[in-house]
This record gives structure tokens, C-alpha cells and sequence, in this order.
């Protein structure tokens, strides 16, 4: 299901993350390893629900912006600082903004990744 057919913007959204679930795109996840579903895109806040598969992985990257990730389902190891942290479900890592970060995760699981967005430079402006 293509982000265009869900609404991820307004006033107020809610969100049954159970049945949220259901929208990762299984066959992308069984062919790359992983698969994520934007659920809220409203100004600079990003909530993406993310799924490794058993196996997957989440190549190392970093962000401008804080971010936090919530395990709703299943275990996961994660990189950051030369550190591992593992986490099992209902376990939140935060990672301040510009900190590099990856993940693995042997059995599979799914997250809720939360961050701030911070537009680059040359990025078209809000509509005011």
C-alpha cells in the first residue's frame, strides 16, 4: 500500500500499530531484508514503522535530527559509538542527531522509528 493512499499528514492521526503492522510490504521484506511504511509525515516529525526480516539488516547511516526506535516485535542488535545495544520488545534506543547507527536483527523483528526531520539546504520551503 503506497503512501499516497494513506493519509500521514493532519491535525490528528491515530494509529493501531498491531494493525499497522499488517502494511509492510511482505515480499519486499523476504527480498531485501527489510521493509518500512511512513505513518506520520506532518512537518519536521517522521514515525516510520520498520521491519527486519530474520537475517535482516539495517545498513549503518545517521541522521540530522534526534531519532528513538521502539521494538514493538521481536529482538534486534544496534550500532552506535562503537557500542551494541540490544533490544527486545518494548525497549527504546535514542540517538542524538548526526550519531551513526545500524542494526541487525537474527530472529526478525518490527519497529517504530521516530525522528525530526531537519530539511537540507536547498529544500523547498513550507507553503506558509
Amino acid at each position: 500500500m503506497s503512501s499516497m493512499h494513506r493519509t500521514v499528514e493532519g491535525d490528528v492521526l491515530l494509529h493501531h500499530l498491531s494493525q499497522d503492522e499488517w502494511m509492510i510490504d511482505a515480499e519486499l521484506l523476504a527480498r531485501s531484508g527489510r521493509s518500512a511504511r511512513t505513518l506520520v509525515k506532518e512537518g519536521p516529525l517522521r514515525l516510520t514503522l520498520l521491519a527486519l526480516a530474520p537475517g535482516g539488516d539495517l545498513p549503518e547511516h545517521s541522521t540530522d535530527g534526534p531519532v528513538s526506535i521502539h521494538m514493538l516485535r521481536g529482538d534486534a542488535v544496534f550500532r552506535a559509538l562503537d557500542k551494541e545495544y540490544e533490544l527486545g520488545t518494548g525497549d527504546i534506543l535514542a540517538l542524538a542527531p548526526g550519531v551513526r547507527h545500524a542494526a541487525t536483527s537474527a530472529q526478525g523483528c518490527s519497529f517504530l522509528l521516530t525522528l525530526v526531520h531537519n530539511p537540507s539546504a536547498g529544500s523547498p520551503a513550507p507553503a506558509a
